[in-house]
């Protein structure tokens, strides 16, 4: 796919983020719980990847697979969990914005560390002055954009 494409695909997948939390944070207040907020997100999320399994006809893997995956990889849902409660969590008291934009700082952050030391199995993508600057800039947003 073209890189333009692509890009559009992960602002949509940005947005998307940021619709999710404010709905919710909308349903913690429906249910008066964020668990069950949580519960419910995580349970859309499950029956959407269902239906994508389904309609792709993805056989389920092997069990060498399964025993070959490494431990740290079977974390993400547990990092997603985390995440939906905090964000749902956090809402209310800091808004979307500020918020939103603390992740992405958190998010920026982090995926330059993992680059730079290959984590979790990436290529190495050394820090550099530009990559540097792009993470001052993301913080200066923050500041700019918090409350």
């Amino acid at each position: 796919m073209q890189v333009w494409l692509l890009s559009l695909l992960a602002l949509g997948a940005g947005i998307s983020v940021s619709v999710q939390q404010v709905l919710n944070g909308n349903l913690r207040s429906a249910l008066n719980s964020p668990a069950w907020a949580g519960l419910v997100s995580y349970l859309g999320g499950l029956l959407t990847m269902v239906v994508v399994l389904v309609v792709r006809r993805e056989p389920v893997p092997s069990w060498n697979l399964v025993r070959a995956t490494p431990w740290w990889a079977w974390s993400g849902g547990l990092l997603g969990g985390v995440f939906i409660l905090l964000m749902i969590l956090l809402l209310p008291s800091l808004g979307a914005a500020t918020l939103l934009a603390l992740v992405v700082a958190g998010q920026m952050i982090a995926g330059i560390a993992m680059d730079h030391f290959g984590l979790f199995g990436l290529t190495p993508h050394p820090v550099s002055v530009s990559r540097l600057v792009g993470i001052a800039l993301v913080i200066g947003g923050v500041l700019l954009i918090k409350d």
